[in-house]
């Protein structure tokens, strides 16, 4: 009985031991994981010491045309007119202003490939398919309220206006394509928010932003379905990638 009870105490006492050391090793690993991430390294610690920074971009934005009929749209043999989105292209460059610790004044001139469509249906069965193919020359001027920084990121807002005109038409050769007639300049009203994510050696900023066109692009011409519209705007969802 002695034997058996003295190598029963023993084994107990071996759990504890092994209970205690796990602790410490949890505890020691906890430690060393807040120690590392309360000295991570913080990238760019003087980024706001510097009055300008220049970078450049990539987007991809989805563009449409937003219509009005005209009083004749019942009087013709449209039926019905529709706008889909279509993708096109944006590369530019980037200049950012720091103004205070939470304003910044950025300015991104930029050239755009865009395919906008307007399609209709006629009562007789028939179908047609109007395109403006064109690339733009675009000024976007944009006030951007960020927020305060949390080691290697933040998060921003953004709102001001873009200025672009056209510099070249193309009429795309496929049955049932005509080439839309539109002004060749627009001005637009845009918003949107960002990220920013500050790297050793540059910044990479993801960014959403939203335009809506304020000029009547509309011109008429000589189609018969010039008569069924009265006003003609854009309207974009851009996605951006930006390094700075």
């Amino acid at each position: 009985m002695r034997s058996s009870h003295f190598w029963y105490l023993f084994d107990l006492r071996g759990q504890k031991i092994t209970l205690f050391v796990s602790l410490i090793t949890v505890f020691m690993s906890q430690n060393s994981l807040a120690q590392g991430a309360r000295y991570a390294p913080k990238h760019q610690e003087g980024y706001e010491n510097k009055l300008v920074h220049y970078g450049f971009l990539f987007a991809l934005p989805v563009t449409r045309f937003r219509f009005t009929h005209s009083d004749g749209f019942n009087a013709d043999s449209t039926r019905l007119i529709s706008a889909p989105a279509t993708a096109g292209f944006r590369m530019g460059l980037v200049a950012n202003l720091y103004l205070t610790d939470h304003w910044d004044l950025r300015v991104t001139p930029s050239v755009s490939l865009y395919d906008r469509v307007l399609e209709y249906q006629f009562t007789n069965g028939k179908s047609r398919r109007e395109l403006r193919e064109a690339t733009w020359i675009e000024l976007p001027i944009l006030l951007k309220y960020k927020s305060k920084r949390r080691m290697n990121s933040r998060m921003y807002m953004i709102g001001g206006m873009t200025f672009g005109t056209e510099t070249n038409v193309r009429r795309r050769s496929q049955p049932g394509s005509e080439r839309l007639n539109t002004k060749s300049y627009d001005v637009t009203l845009d918003y949107g928010f960002g990220f920013e994510k500050f790297l050793a050696y540059t910044k990479f900023s993801p960014e959403v932003r939203f335009s809506h066109g304020l000029v009547n692009l509309f011109q008429g011409g000589d189609m018969p379905t010039s008569t069924s519209l009265r006003r003609l705007t854009t309207h974009t969802v851009t996605l951006y990638v930006m390094f700075e």
